[in-house]
C-alpha cells in the first residue's frame, strides 16, 4: 500500500470523510491494495481492492458473477468460517437467484404504498421534535444538539411504526441497532470472547436475544395482524432463520441509514448557509436537494464483495477469493461524474449518487428513506430559523458507517421560524 493512502483505519473516519485521499486513489490507483491490519483490539484480514471510481464502483455492484455477496459477506473483517454459513442466510449477503427470490418475498411487505401510508405520521413525528428542540434551544443558549433531540429518535421511531413493534420494546431495537454499528467506536466496548478477542456483533451468539424476539414478535402478529411490515413477514412463505435474518436486516439497515444520513444532511446546510438561504427562498425543489444531501452524506461508506474468479478490474488484475470494496463516498465525488463534486448543489441534476447502492442489493428501504428525509426537511424550514454549526459534530469511529454521534447546532436569534405557511421549494 502506498503512504497516505489508507482508507481502512477506522479512527480516519472519526475526523471526516478522506476525501483527499479518495481524490488521490481514483486520479492514480482507481482499485488499489489496501493493507488490513489489527485496529482497535480487531484481528488483522489479508487485505482488500478498495474502488474508488464511480464507473468502477457501479460495475462492481452490478456484476454479481465476478463479484460475489455471499462468498465472503459484505463486511471487510473476515467473519468467522464458523459463521459465515449463518451469515449467509441474510438477503444482503447472497447472489442471484436465491437473492432474487427473498428480495422479492420482503419487497411485497415492503411496498410504496404501505410506507406512504405513514406520511401523516412521519411528518407530525418530525414537527413536534423540531419544535421541542426549537424550544430547548430558545430556553438555553441558542444551540440544540440535533442528534439527541431529533435525528435518533426521528429514525427509530418511524421504523418501529413500520415494522409494527410495540412502543414498549423500542429501546430494544436501538440497543441492538447500537451494538451492530458501533462496534469499532471506542464509546460502545466491544464483548470479548473466551480468548479475550471482541466477538462479531453478527454473530450467532451475539444475535440471539435479538432473533428470539423476532419470533416472539412474529407469533404475535400472526394472532393479531396489523398494517406492517412484520405482519406481512410472519404470514409469508419463509423459514424460522430467514424471518430472524429479515428482522435483523430491517432493525439495523433501516433504521440507521436515516438515523446517519439525516444530520448528515443537516450538516451539510449548516455548513452552507447561503445554499441554505436559497433552499429556504425556494430556489430548489426539496426532492433534488435531498438528493444532493444524501450524494454528499452516503450514510454507508463501503461495502464488500469477493471476487469469484480472476479478472482485470480498471487495469489492475484481481485474483479469485481477493476482497473487492467499493467505496460510496468516494464515487459520489468523482469529478469524471460529478462537476464541482465537493459544491453543494440543491438542484443538481442528474445526480446518479450511489449512496442506496446499486444493481440488484439497492436499498429496499430507499423510498421510505427518501420519504423520511424530505418530511424532515421540509418540516425544519417551518419549526427551525436559520442554524450553524455551533461545535465540531461528534463522528461514529467506523470505515463503515457515516455516522454523527453529535450535532450541536446554534439557531438564528434573529430571525424566526418559517411558521406553520406552505414549505418553499414544495
Amino acid at each position: 500500500m502506498t503512504p497516505g493512502t489508507d482508507v481502512f483505519d477506522p479512527r480516519l473516519y472519526a475526523r471526516g470523510i478522506p476525501h483527499d485521499t479518495y481524490r488521490a486513489l481514483r486520479d492514480s490507483t482507481p482499485v488499489a491494495w489496501q493493507d488490513e491490519y489489527e485496529v482497535l483490539g480487531w484481528p488483522a484480514g489479508p487485505g482488500f481492492w478498495a474502488v474508488t471510481r464511480h464507473h468502477d464502483v457501479v460495475g462492481v455492484l452490478k456484476d454479481t458473477r465476478t463479484f460475489s455477496s455471499y462468498l465472503g459477506a459484505t463486511q471487510i473483517r473476515d467473519p468467522d468460517p464458523a459463521d459465515l454459513p449463518f451469515i449467509r442466510r441474510m438477503m444482503l449477503n447472497q447472489d442471484p437467484p436465491a437473492h432474487g427470490r427473498l428480495r422479492r418475498m420482503v419487497s411485497r411487505a415492503f411496498t410504496p404504498g404501505r410506507t406512504d401510508r405513514f406520511t401523516d405520521a412521519v411528518r407530525t413525528r418530525a414537527r413536534e421534535l423540531l419544535r421541542t428542540a426549537y424550544a430547548t434551544a430558545r430556553d438555553g443558549d441558542g444551540t440544540v444538539d440535533l442528534v439527541r433531540t431529533v435525528t435518533d429518535e426521528y429514525a427509530l421511531l418511524n421504523l418501529t411504526d413500520l415494522l409494527g413493534v410495540p412502543r414498549s420494546d423500542r429501546g430494544l431495537l436501538l440497543a441492538w441497532t447500537e451494538r451492530v454499528i458501533a462496534y469499532q467506536d471506542p464509546d460502545e466496548p466491544p464483548v470479548l470472547g473466551p480468548d479475550g478477542t471482541p466477538l462479531d456483533p453478527r454473530s450467532p451468539a451475539m444475535l440471539r436475544e435479538m432473533f428470539a424476539y423476532a419470533q416472539e414478535l412474529a407469533a404475535h402478529k400472526r394472532a393479531h395482524p396489523g398494517d406492517d411490515v412484520i405482519t406481512s413477514l410472519a404470514h409469508a412463505d419463509l423459514s424460522e432463520g430467514e424471518l430472524e435474518m429479515f428482522f435483523f436486516l430491517l432493525t439495523v439497515a433501516g433504521n440507521d441509514t436515516v438515523r446517519s444520513a439525516a444530520p448528515g444532511g443537516f450538516l451539510a446546510l449548516a455548513e452552507h448557509p447561503g445554499t441554505q438561504r436559497l433552499l429556504r427562498a425556494g430556489a430548489f425543489r426539496l426532492d433534488t436537494a435531498v438528493e444532493e444531501l444524501l450524494r454528499v452524506h452516503p450514510p454507508v461508506l463501503h461495502f464488500r464483495r469477493t471476487a469469484t474468479e480472476d479478472c482485470v478490474l480498471a487495469g489492475q488484475r484481481v485474483r479469485a477469493g481477493d476482497k473487492v470494496v467499493v467505496f460510496h463516498a468516494s464515487a459520489n465525488h468523482d469529478e469524471r461524474v460529478f462537476d464541482d463534486p465537493h459544491r453543494l448543489d440543491p438542484g443538481r441534476s442528474p445526480n446518479p449518487h450511489v449512496s442506496f447502492g446499486d444493481g440488484p442489493h439497492i436499498c429496499l428501504g430507499a423510498h421510505f428513506a427518501r420519504l423520511q428525509l424530505r418530511a424532515l426537511h421540509e418540516e425544519a424550514l417551518r419549526a427551525l430559523p436559520p442554524y450553524t454549526v455551533a461545535a465540531p459534530p461528534r463522528r461514529l469511529v467506523s470505515h463503515f458507517i457515516n455516522g454523527l454521534k453529535s450535532l450541536p447546532l446554534r439557531l438564528s436569534s434573529g430571525a424566526g421560524a418559517v411558521g406553520d405557511g406552505e414549505v418553499p421549494g414544495r
